[in-house]
């Protein structure tokens, strides 16, 4: 008979053995069965080797502590993703790194800041994620998220191959200088445009719907069946136009007052939003919107665009937009 009184050794023997036999079956066993029971989607692409030095960047940083990257089966959630998040939506990511480590979490628990599972999708522009990590509020007018000056570098030699980060003149210590991206910066962003959700063949679970969800055909009933303009101008454009349309002075061109948008013929607005833009050189590059967003959508947005800011022009139809894309993307027509 043991008597952990007296008999010490036998005491850590026994506390070893219990911690072996509990990682064992509460973290080693289910780990595993999760590798070989989850593979990736079909649409899910493999990550590239700057893609990955992005990821362990975003661990470095501390990123994973604001932000969570799980979309959870609630109807709050669908603002972050278009499906709830599945184990095989982690599977390039949650590789080991060798035998002995395991690639650390990123699901998080602390919704400080939005949930990134989608970021990639929501907002495209390499230029504003970079922007944005230079210094948030530049972007994000109120974010309380903290700047990242150290992944960037003032300088008035660029390389010939360096990414110049569209920082405002008055913004920078020496306005004579330009704002280079650190290829820590440039590996960043590109993890975080990997962000996507890769379609569920078949389709995915439905939300489960909050109890007094708004209902969405009656929130704009004055628009008809389009969806509510206003709210998808928050969600996909004011990142970078600004919640009042005044975009950002030598990175994202202003809306209000814009003669594109005001043009009573919406036939290159919808183009630039369907295909993107990037013909001004004072401005970063806008990026297509074509796969992310349906006809009505597009048209949605359009509408509010022409009716807001101070801006006046006619009305435009899903049946325009999809005259526009069959001709700038048709390879997206068939986005419902």
């Amino acid at each position: 008979m043991l008597n952990f009184h007296k008999d010490h050794q036998n005491l850590v023997n026994v506390a070893l053995v219990v911690f072996v036999l509990l990682s064992i079956g509460v973290a080693v066993i289910p780990a595993n069965e999760l590798a070989l029971n989850n593979s990736p989607l079909p649409d899910l692409p493999p990550m590239t080797a700057s893609e990955r030095r992005g990821l362990e960047v975003y661990v470095a940083e501390g990123c994973g502590t604001c932000h969570t990257q799980q979309v959870r089966n609630i109807e709050m959630d669908r603002m972050w993703g278009e499906r709830p998040s599945i184990p095989s939506d982690y599977h390039y990511s949650k590789q080991r790194l060798d035998l002995w480590r395991q690639s650390p979490s990123l699901l998080g628990s602390e919704r400080t800041g939005p949930d990134l599972t989608n970021t990639g999708r929501r907002q495209p522009g390499a230029q504003w994620h970079l922007l944005h990590l230079y210094d948030p509020r530049m972007v994000v007018k109120g974010s309380i998220m903290p700047r990242h000056p150290w992944l960037f570098e003032e300088t008035d030699t660029p390389a010939e191959n360096a990414v110049v980060v569209p920082v405002p003149k008055e913004r920078l210590r020496d306005s004579s200088k330009v704002m280079v991206a650190s290829r820590r910066a440039q590996d960043l962003v590109a993890y975080l445009l990997t962000l996507k959700q890769a379609p569920l063949p078949g389709g995915g679970d439905p939300f489960l719907p909050s109890p007094g969800a708004r209902n969405e055909a009656g929130a704009n009933p004055s628009a008809g069946d389009l969806p509510n303009g206003a709210d998808l101008f928050v969600q996909t454009c004011s990142a970078c136009h600004g919640a009042e349309g005044k975009g950002l002075a030598g990175a994202f061109p202003p809306l209000a007052g814009s003669p594109v948008v005001n043009d009573p013929d919406p036939t290159l607005m919808l183009s630039i939003i369907l295909s993107g833009y990037d013909a001004r050189a004072e401005y970063g590059v806008m990026p297509a919107q074509a796969e992310q967003l349906s006809d009505a959508e597009i048209a949605a947005i359009a509408n509010h665009l022409r009716s807001a800011f101070g801006n006046d022009a006619p009305a435009t139809t899903v049946d325009a937009v999809r005259t526009v894309r069959a001709t700038v993307a048709p390879a997206t027509a068939l986005v419902p």
